[in-house]
């Protein structure tokens, strides 16, 4: 009798502890369904934020960045605020206009389904003429299905350079 209860006893254990598993895989598995939803809406409305976490330029250190270096995109408007590293063939002429840094309206905006339920995005500057900063000829964005970012900058007087990062929700800046 003994051993029918201990018996009993840890089938019961045994039982809960796979139904915690399960809610566990279940509710990880609802998250990440929720999170691909929610990169995909920010996608198709054209209106989200790349954070850049991380900097590989073409010639150099990889790096980790702070906090505060995007790419801020809406339907009409582009916005970047990212770091350079790497060789520039034409200095620009204002020496306050390091980096990438844009404000712009005129632009293309191009997204594609990418592999495995990513998206691969091609922003075209019409205006890339400008010398400094704000010669970038295009730039093309990858994005994972659960919003997992990659960032190329090609420009016309540096050599390229990529971020990682993520997709996020667009916050007004002020």
């Amino acid at each position: 009798m003994k051993k029918l209860t201990k018996l009993a006893i840890v089938s019961v254990l045994i039982l809960s502890c796979f139904q915690t598993v399960l809610a566990q895989k279940t509710s990880r598995a609802a998250r990440e369904a929720a999170k691909v939803a929610k990169v995909k809406a920010l996608i198709d409305a054209q209106n989200y934020v790349f954070q850049a976490d991380y900097v590989i330029p073409q010639r150099g250190n990889s790096k980790s960045l702070t906090f505060g270096y995007d790419m801020v995109v809406s339907k009409d408007t582009l916005q970047t605020y990212l770091p350079y590293y790497g060789q520039v063939t034409l200095a620009p002429t204002d020496a306050s206009d390091g980096g990438i840094k844009l404000n712009t309206t005129n632009f293309s905006y191009e997204a594609k389904a990418g592999k495995k339920g990513g998206y691969e995005i091609i922003i075209k500057l019409k205006d890339n003429f400008n010398q400094g900063s704000k010669d970038v000829r295009y730039m093309r964005l990858q994005v994972s299905a659960t919003g997992y970012a990659s960032l190329q900058v090609i420009s016309n007087n540096r050599d390229p350079i990529s971020f990682n990062g993520t997709i996020e929700d667009r916050k007004e800046k002020k």
